[in-house]
């Protein structure tokens, strides 16, 4: 068991990949601290967590004055957050703000929370759950990309003032993934939804996003492309390669390795995990690169 007796908090424990990943962890001998703001659901997914000693510590992530102590972390993974199904012109500038607030400074927050604890032990690994439009906007998602791009800016910045401190930070960019996330997403006005996108309803599981999760904070990969559309991230990466003036691929075989010259990925170990294109399951490497939106 690779996490025997680590302590991991997962946010948005609670439904998704938070949950899947909570899951996936505790097989692994981790002891968890479940975090979201329901209850109920953070009590069920105790309950089919692998082995014993899981905690159930409910929260709100916009409020940081709620945020519990919690003792030593070993791994912090942040996976509460909310998406947007809107055009930027039709979103409410409130809206706007509600989302920044949970999935940006909400993330950033906690991990100062719990930062100053992991310097000190020069030990910790910090999970951050963003998304493929971190790299790359997409229509409808205008804040939410925002944010994400955010996320990717603060944690690049975070990983090179304490690399030598011995805390590890690996950023996780799903694409599409079997999930509520669209269900949740908050429309123009902040309510929710409701309806799943066809994108997600054939798109991978989210346990088997949490086992390449959890094989990423393991090998403690710099960041991490997962989601099963290969053409639909083709098509996205080739665009983001033209942007970024990327133009070396180098194929072997059923996997993939891309070399990025822009100044943005210089140096930085990236990995996409994703089917092959006939579906076999089997993973591409790379550099550096985008993979589909969600």
């Amino acid at each position: 068991m690779r996490f025997r007796d680590k302590v991991v908090w997962v946010t948005g424990a609670s439904s998704g990949i938070g949950e899947a990943v909570s899951v996936a962890f505790s097989r692994e001998g981790a002891k968890l601290i479940l975090s979201s703001r329901n209850d109920a659901e953070l009590e069920r997914v105790r309950r089919a967590c692998a082995g014993d000693g899981h905690r159930v510590v409910p929260f709100d992530l916009t409020r940081p004055d709620s945020f519990p102590a919690v003792g030593d972390v070993d791994v912090l993974v942040h996976s509460g957050g909310v998406s947007q199904r809107a055009l930027a012109v039709d979103t409410d500038l409130a809206t706007d703000r509600a989302i920044m607030e949970l999935d940006f400074f909400g993330t950033v927050a906690l991990t100062k929370a719990v930062l100053p604890s992991m310097l000190a032990r020069k030990s910790g690994h910090i999970v951050p759950i963003s998304s493929v439009v971190g790299y790359v906007g997409t229509p409808l998602r205008s804040t939410y990309s925002a944010a994400k791009h955010a996320l990717h800016g603060f944690f690049d910045s975070l990983r090179a003032e304490v690399a030598k401190d011995g805390v590890v930070i690996t950023i996780i960019c799903p694409g599409y993934i079997r999930t509520n996330v669209s269900r949740n997403a908050l429309t123009g006005n902040g309510t929710p939804l409701g309806t799943m996108d066809p994108t997600h309803e054939h798109a991978m599981l989210p346990e088997e996003c949490a086992r390449r999760i959890v094989d990423a904070v393991a090998k403690r990969v710099q960041e991490v492309v997962i989601g099963g559309n290969c053409r639909a991230a083709e098509a996205i990466l080739s665009t983001h390669r033209r942007e970024n003036g990327e133009d070396e691929v180098r194929r072997d075989g059923p996997s993939s390795a891309l070399r990025a010259p822009s100044p943005r990925f210089a140096g930085r170990r990236i990995s996409r995990e994703s089917p092959s294109p006939r579906g076999a399951g089997r993973g591409w490497s790379r550099r550096a690169g985008p993979g589909e939106g969600r």
